[in-house]
């Protein structure tokens, strides 16, 4: 199938590599010429495990193709992907002035044949309806300039397009996989034509043909109503950022009362009714998705005046969490003023270069407001030898730069290659062998038999 995906950030630029990977012919639009010529040379401009190799194959293959040209990806696709940013604004709910700005654009270049436009981006609930509003001003704004007057209230998609919702559940880090190996497909829409292309060009990943177990069940696909689907997004987001919260909450409370909340996430998380995902105490939820998703859902509610007590809380205990490990350090080095504390781990989880709203850039504000000086190491930002847009912090080159001369190390991102760094040698360097972790992820024993005071969240 002839698809166009228009913007190239984690959802879009995984989407449309996946897409072209089991055999679609994809054309990939974005607005940053400099960012186009990158992924022209075969490269990707995010980092995310295992998507340069699809992309060098699909454009070896012939199968994607990158531009800023967007009438030519119009032209071109029979489905529209919108797969842009909605960050989130001051107030809480999402700014949806890219995904205007790209509905008006393909209004403007449509032509008659007909056309599946898909919001992939995170929509406010209800932008389903609000895109094909748009999209009919852009085709009227453009009837209107080349010449034509144009009677806007008669207007209509119908035969020209139709606008389905297709939420992405896609975790950074393992986009790939899970865009391959998905737990659910949502469908949003009004237009049985319109579920049936989107059916069609989802059929080898529902058959499993890409799967890491092709020999598994076709993946469950959920048709439903546009407001329906866009709710799904958000519902997800919103219990697992909750389910966190939780835990988060647990851990201080066994930090209280002398229980060990490892064990106790254990205990709850054999319960078929609970499950063992997403109880694992630690600095709380960051990145693109969560903060960002919640926001918008308790937003949403206020719009429509209802109080999202349950997920207002959820936020307050997340934002609390970050600073949990200033108390620890509080406890533990007593004044910190004066002190050299290092983070290991910048980004908001492993296996991503992603720093959008991660717990280390709330430590590294609080630990300079209290006088401590920061350094940080991180496998994959320490690389690049760059500041990485952050102020106030030394980013090392290696753990042993990091732990010289350190009162305090604290982990902050679950990194793998964390577990078996040579922290001997590392507490030998320190001042004080302090360890804070922050994920309750790296092996007590063993870092106390290192020389390390060990405090864990609830552990």
């Amino acid at each position: 199938m002839k698809v166009c995906v228009i913007g190239t950030g984690y959802v879009g630029l995984v989407t449309g590599a996946c897409l072209a990977r089991i055999g679609h012919h994809v054309i990939c639009v974005d607005n940053n010429e400099e960012k186009v010529k990158v992924m022209q040379a075969g490269q990707s401009p995010i980092f995310e495990p295992g998507l340069s190799e699809i992309l060098r194959e699909s454009i070896d293959a012939g199968n994607i193709e990158f531009t800023t040209d967007l009438k030519a990806g119009v032209e071109h696709g029979d489905i529209l992907f919108i797969a842009v940013g909605t960050p989130a604004l001051p107030t809480g709910e999402s700014d949806t002035r890219y995904v205007e700005a790209v509905a008006r654009g393909i209004g403007s270049h449509l032509t008659g044949d007909y056309k599946v436009i898909v919001n992939k981006s995170t929509v406010p609930i209800g932008s389903g309806d609000w895109v094909k509003m748009i999209v009919l001003e852009g085709l009227a704004e453009a009837k209107k300039q080349a010449g034509g007057a144009v009677d806007t209230s008669n207007l209509d998609s119908k035969g020209l397009f139709d606008v389905v919702s297709n939420p992405e559940f896609l975790r950074e880090g393992s986009a790939v996989f899970d865009t391959f190996n998905p737990d659910r497909i949502v469908l949003g829409g009004a237009d049985p034509n319109a579920i049936a292309k989107m059916q069609q060009l989802y059929e080898p990943i529902v058959k499993r043909q890409f799967a890491e177990d092709q020999s598994l069940p076709p993946v469950p696909v959920v048709v439903t109503d546009l407001s329906s689907a866009e709710m799904v997004k958000y519902a997800a987001n919103a219990f697992l950022a909750t389910k966190i919260s939780f835990i988060n909450e647990v851990a201080n409370i066994c930090d209280r009362v002398g229980a060990d909340v490892v064990q106790v996430g254990k205990g709850i998380g054999l319960d078929s009714r609970i499950g063992s995902k997403f109880l694992q105490a630690g600095l709380g939820w960051g990145g693109s998705c969560f903060p960002k998703d919640v926001s918008a859902l308790v937003h949403t509610a206020t719009d429509y005046g209802y109080e999202a007590i349950l997920l207002e809380s959820t936020i307050k205990v997340n934002r609390h969490q970050r600073v949990i490990v200033i108390e620890k350090l509080q406890q533990t080095l007593k004044i910190l003023k004066g002190k050299t504390v290092g983070l290991l781990g910048l980004t908001f989880k492993p296996d991503t270069d992603d720093m959008r709203d991660a717990p280390a850039l709330t430590l590294i504000d609080e630990l300079n407001r209290l006088g401590a000086k920061v350094k940080a190491y991180d496998p994959l930002l320490s690389q690049s030898g760059s500041s990485h847009g952050l102020s106030n912090v030394s980013v090392e080159t290696d753990v042993e730069r990091l732990a010289d001369h350190c009162d305090a190390l604290v982990l902050v991102t679950d990194w793998e290659v964390f577990e078996t760094l040579n922290y001997k040698r590392m507490a030998e360097l320190m001042t004080h062998p302090v360890l804070i972790d922050g994920r309750n992820f790296l092996n007590r024993k063993m870092l106390e038999e290192a020389g390390f005071q060990y405090v864990g969240i609830g552990h």
